[in-house]
């Protein structure tokens, strides 16, 4: 079983800090008592008070970062760690609500993608996300797999960013929100090279690196950057991540594989995060699902009609029981498109999840923390920034603290 160093309070794949304990075990308190029903009441003026308080530890010696003072002995694993953070959620403890800051699109600016990120940080989301294009070719001809038409959701001519050297941006211009891709495509790049860039930002961002990855569906993407075949992206994204644990774990690495092959070649510094930031499969396919079990400490499903989900789960576990592991071991994240205070309809009529008054929305996330999910990501897809924001800030105000 993978291991992981321990430091006093440290921020480890969950977040598990000083401020996230004192304000969730505060606001349980005040739900267990009969307050559920006003919760919202309380999370300011909680997290007013944990902010004082977590100063406070950390003046006493108290850090959530590295400390070279630290017991090196005491360790936790992994699995014991993701179970008793889902073990919290199912008591109560709110879910961990993420915003996809929207890397290609009308809005996909960089004044818009870091303003957006320093919003997050400021209304107390856990996390931020960027999905992963390099280019797009001048006519998309392959399918896009999760649109009931097939037909992607942006203009090949609106702006696109990279989402590594973005990454990179926003480490830099916030301090405490995650920053995740959902998902970045593994065949896209060299897999030695992907390792020391995450490896690198995980250590200027202090730990808050999660690898969201998947293999991939535009092929004159995959065509022009000169990958690895399209028809084996999915062995190929599979040796990825094998090379991506080892390069961050650190120390010399080599690998030998069907795809990629190279010598012993010296991986410092490994990523803050040990043994590598956590790693969510993307997709709802069963060789994603596989792949969950494999290498992933989660699992990201998005565009997963809500009545597939106990059948994903059950077919996830037993893939979990073949290589010793079950669902309490992993981080379960669903993605979603907001429209607060307007329905949105699919294809065949039904409402889209996401959207919809505040309560039918808080609803929604709450369905998805009774299925075990910890966290929920939210992308606006408009094309204006100050609908943006407002439902951000509605989201924040009227929905995070109720669930």
């Amino acid at each position: 079983m993978e291991m992981w160093p321990g430091h006093r309070m440290r921020r480890l794949h969950d977040q598990i800090t000083l401020r996230h304990f004192l304000t969730s075990y505060i606001l349980t308190i005040t739900r267990c008592a009969g307050f559920r029903r006003h919760a919202y009441i309380f999370p300011p003026l909680v997290r007013l008070i944990v902010d004082h308080i977590s100063r406070f530890g950390q003046f006493c010696g108290i850090s959530p970062g590295r400390d070279e003072h630290d017991d090196p002995s005491y360790v936790i694993s992994e699995q014991t760690i993701l179970r008793c953070n889902q073990g919290a959620k199912r008591r109560g403890i709110w879910m961990e609500i993420g915003i996809d800051v929207g890397v290609y699109g009308s809005l996909a600016t960089a004044e818009n993608i870091t303003g957006l990120a320093r919003f997050a940080e400021e209304r107390n989301y856990h996390s931020i996300w960027l999905a992963d294009h390099v280019v797009f070719p001048a006519n998309i001809e392959s399918r896009y797999p999760y649109s009931p038409t097939g037909a992607f959701p942006a203009p090949e001519t609106d702006p696109l960013m990279e989402p590594i050297a973005t990454m990179g941006v926003l480490a830099g211009a916030t301090k405490n929100v995650m920053i995740g891709t959902s998902v970045l495509v593994m065949p896209y790049r060299n897999p030695l090279l992907l390792g020391r860039m995450l490896a690198t930002i995980d250590n200027f961002s202090n730990g808050r690196v999660v690898l969201g990855a998947g293999s991939g569906w535009l092929e004159e993407e995959f065509k022009a950057l000169d990958t690895r075949d399209f028809v084996n992206r999915g062995p190929v994204t599979d040796e990825c991540l094998e090379i991506f644990k080892a390069v961050c774990g650190g120390g010399a690495v080599e690998y030998q594989g069907e795809h990629y092959q190279f010598e012993a070649m010296q991986c410092y510094p490994a990523s803050v995060q040990r043994p590598h930031p956590p790693i969510l499969i993307g997709g709802i396919s069963n060789r994603a699902l596989r792949r969950v079990a494999e290498h992933g400490s989660g699992w990201m499903s998005v565009s997963l009609d809500p009545d597939r989900i106990p059948e994903r789960l059950d077919r996830l576990n037993q893939l979990c029981k073949k290589n010793g592991r079950t669902l309490d071991d992993l981080w379960l994240v669903h993605k979603l498109f907001i429209s607060i205070g307007e329905e949105q309809r699919d294809v065949g009529g039904g409402r889209k999840l996401g959207t919809g008054s505040v309560e039918t929305v808080t609803d929604d996330i709450k369905r998805f923390q009774d299925y075990g999910y910890r966290s929920i990501i939210f992308r606006y897809p408009g094309f204006d920034a100050d609908e943006q924001t407002r439902q951000f800030d509605l989201l924040a105000d009227k929905i995070m603290p109720r669930v």
